[in-house]
């Protein structure tokens, strides 16, 4: 990624993302491709990259395009989180006087519950579904089986090491988000599979717990290629993603009665707000519960 004109305030920001805050190599990219879209948009536009000259009129002007090219309200809700949190370091740096992020408004982004695939569905495919009898498919099986029991994310999947379990206490340590850590219990029977499975690898393997069969990390691509192809056997959801598997995870807890805080804690949210659309699931059930029980629904 190229940083116009070598952006010192910008390289200075990413450095500070990456050491002090120990964000993801994902999240990096993620501000480092905001910012170097921005800045070249400055540059093109008013023939600038100062930080010193960046007034909020400018900044409106490139929302006002991200909106004509038709970006969506979120993708322009991270943008402008971006700007935000740099602007924020660079007034801590005392690099300028005021954020021109002051009064820059958000879009408001219309509410969509997460999707899920229903309980008896999953239960078809672990207990019914046949994966193939080598290591490709035992891979397969248990890295579902894993995502859909613990909600983890596909990253904190990837990158999960031995060390990480504990199968004394029938826990797994997961470094989440801005490397914070949370323990997820997990049943016995999982634990034992994921026992056998690590002391299966293939000779020479990194040192992740999932791995091909050559003993290489897997890629994302992978991973989300297989969820794909194996709900596809059992749910018509629209999406069906390793995230799906963990929207299910947290709404199948709360339809059953689990804390809000509880998940949230399980899932590694910072705040019980992103928790909380998963109530939205569990009156949407409850809807549905009535609306086939009761005789004057």
């Amino acid at each position: 990624m190229s940083i116009p004109h070598q952006n010192t305030s910008v390289i200075s920001f990413i450095e500070y993302l990456q050491f002090e805050k120990r964000y993801s190599k994902h999240t990096i990219i993620s501000y480092q491709n905001d910012l170097d879209q921005f800045f070249q948009f400055l540059l093109s536009q008013y023939e600038t990259a100062d930080i010193k000259q960046i007034t909020p009129s400018m900044v409106r002007t490139w929302l006002a395009e991200l909106k004509g090219d038709e970006m969506t309200a979120k993708s322009i809700n991270r943008k402008i989180s971006t700007l935000k949190s740099f602007f924020k370091y660079q007034l801590r740096q005392g690099l300028v006087v005021t954020s021109p992020m002051t009064t820059i408004t958000s879009p408001k982004i219309s509410k969509r519950l997460p999707s899920f695939v229903e309980q008896k569905h999953l239960d078809t495919l672990f207990n019914h579904v046949e994966f193939a009898d080598d290591w490709e498919g035992e891979t397969k099986k248990i890295v579902m089986r894993l995502l859909y029991n613990t909600g983890m994310r596909l990253s904190e999947l990837i990158s999960l090491k031995e060390s990480q379990i504990d199968y004394s206490y029938k826990q797994i340590k997961v470094l989440g988000k801005g490397n914070k850590e949370r323990i997820i219990p997990v049943n016995a029977e999982l634990l034992n599979s994921l026992k056998q499975y690590a002391d299966s690898k293939p000779e020479g393997s990194v040192e992740n717990i999932f791995v091909s069969k050559k003993g290489k990390q897997l890629q994302p691509r992978y991973v989300y290629g297989f969820v794909r192809e194996n709900l596809a056997l059992v749910t018509t959801v629209k999406k069906k993603s390793p995230h799906v598997l963990r929207h299910s995870f947290a709404t199948h807890l709360m339809n059953n009665g689990a804390e809000l805080n509880a998940v949230k804690e399980l899932l590694g949210h910072s705040s019980l707000a992103a928790t909380q659309i998963y109530t939205h699931n569990t009156i949407e059930k409850l809807k549905e519960v009535f609306a086939k029980a009761h005789p004057k629904a």
